[in-house]
């Protein structure tokens, strides 16, 4: 299939010759419409002039006719017929009677068919500038009567006539002119659009050149340059970056999954065929084979729930987050959710309270908002130490929402990290280990470090699609060793936050 600058050249040269010929046309049809006008203006021009010589003559005092012979009858007078001998074209001088006194020497050279059609021609045309076409000699005569004005009788008018040959023969010219320059207008017009194509798609064969060159995901670094003030290219460069840098953003997710889903299957799956090996090793009924057995049951637990968290994402990736919409009284889930915290920060030495707890209702799923609220509270009760405390609360703001707060005094989290806690595996403690400190011993030792095997980094990225499933948002606030702010915002059903709980 050709290029595209080898089709844009066929359709600027296809252009450029329709237009030319389209002009021709137009040029051969209005010089065809005006020779006939043009031609008589000239035989017009030409009976006045023979017309105005016989006024002369007569003012000088000169004889327009005389009679030599009576069977030939009367004549223009020879000085002025010499003088218009010399006049190319047909011209006859008619008396009042009709009768030929002068004709010229172009009429006087037809034979008597063709002279008979002329004079009988001229006898006809007895109306002032009255015009008429015939053929004489095989070619077309135009022929123009004038009135003998200011000429003595017996002189009546004037006939001249000119043959349409000179038109047609500028026609025919014009046609000749414009078959000439038409190949020389096909060969500029293909040289020049080519080259006009050529420098208007040089950026568009570096762009390929350059797309050319990013082959795969470890090239998804470069960048296309930008050239030109905003036009279409500059556009179609700054796109295509976009598109190339979400791109990056992706291939970096992919391998960041991979690699974080394998280490996280690795290690439970490691365990647990161990925890089998040992179970069968061992003896039946056994103390050791128990616990074997526990152990692997445990892993499997993990990987199930791993295996659940990423079903979820990816239907949540697919638009398949399935929600179950009911109206939802925010201050029973909340303080259902409180009362698990409760009885999981007890086991944690860790003070959970809920000092703010206002109505709404908001339309969504019940299950998936429990979700969501028990996801934020068992991650600040995993990142407190002992000894710290943990508050929920459940507020109404203006503009119909309900905000649901978890706020904690533990490890906090970095301001590099922050804009990636939403992110999937992602976990501040790259050794996915976290360390948090347990109450000092009364020996005096200081504080102690609990090493405990921390989550899958999951989920934040399922809770921060909950919300956004429900038309809210999940916002954090954090400073380091300071505590975290979890605050999840909601749109009331129906204007009931401002209804709820008066």
């Amino acid at each position: 299939m050709p290029s595209i600058r080898l089709r844009l050249t066929a359709a600027y040269t296809a252009a450029l010759v329709g237009t030319t010929a389209a002009f021709a046309l137009a040029l051969w049809v209005g010089r065809g419409a005006s020779k006939y006008r043009e031609l008589q203006r000239y035989t017009s021009a030409e009976a006045n002039v023979v017309l105005r010589m016989m006024a002369q003559a007569q003012m000088g005092g000169d004889t327009l006719i005389q009679v030599r012979d009576s069977l030939v009858g009367p004549t223009l007078n020879p000085k002025l017929a010499a003088a218009f001998d010399a006049l190319p074209e047909y011209v006859v001088v008619l008396d009042t009677a009709e009768r030929a006194l002068y004709l010229s020497p172009a009429a006087r050279r037809l034979d008597g068919a063709d002279l008979e059609t002329l004079t009988h021609t001229a006898r006809r045309l007895d109306t002032d500038r009255l015009a008429a076409v015939l053929t004489v000699n095989d070619e077309e005569i135009l022929a123009v009567a004038r009135r003998g004005e200011g000429v003595a009788p017996p002189v009546d008018r004037v006939v001249a006539g000119a043959s349409t040959s000179a038109a047609a023969l500028s026609g025919r010219e014009l046609v000749g002119t414009m078959l000439a320059i038409v190949p020389l207008v096909v060969v500029l017009s293909i040289g020049s659009a080519y080259l006009i194509a050529g420098r208007a798609f040089r950026p568009v064969d570096r762009i390929i050149n350059e797309l050319e060159a990013i082959t795969d995901g470890r090239s998804l670094h470069r960048r296309l340059a930008t050239e030109g003030a905003g036009d279409e290219l500059a556009r179609l460069s700054e796109t295509l970056n976009e598109m190339i840098g979400r791109l990056e953003n992706s291939f970096g997710a992919l391998r960041r999954f991979t690699a974080d889903a394998s280490h996280e299957l690795k290690t439970p799956l490691t365990v647990l065929r161990a925890d089998v090996e040992r179970a069968m090793s061992a003896g039946s009924g056994t103390t050791e084979q128990l616990v074997a057995l526990e152990e692997a049951l445990q892993e499997t637990t993990r990987m199930s729930e791993l295996v659940n968290s990423l079903l979820t994402l990816a239907r949540a990736d697919e638009g398949r987050f399935d929600l179950h919409r009911e109206p939802v009284p925010i201050a029973p889930l909340a303080v259902d959710v409180f009362e698990t915290a409760h009885i999981l920060g007890e086991d944690a030495g860790i003070a959970v309270t809920m000092p703010v707890c206002e109505d709404a209702v908001v339309m969504g799923d019940r299950m998936r908002l429990r979700q969501l609220f028990l996801n934020l509270v068992t991650n600040a009760i995993k990142y407190t130490p002992r000894g710290g405390t943990v508050e929920l609360s459940v507020r109404r703001r203006e503009g119909e929402t309900v905000a649901f707060a978890v706020r904690d005094t533990g490890i906090g989290i970095s301001a590099a990290d922050l804009p990636y806690v939403f992110d999937r595996f992602w976990r501040a403690d790259r050794a996915r280990t976290r360390r948090v400190t347990t109450a000092g011993s009364t020996t005096g030792e200081g504080p102690r470090w609990a090493d405990e095997r921390a989550g899958f980094g999951l989920g934040l990225a399922i809770s921060n699609y909950i919300a956004q499933a429900h038309g809210g948002t999940l916002t954090v606030q954090s400073r380091l060793t300071r505590g975290s702010t979890f605050t999840v915002v909601l749109p009331c059903a129906d204007g009931t936050g401002a209804e709820e709980g008066r």
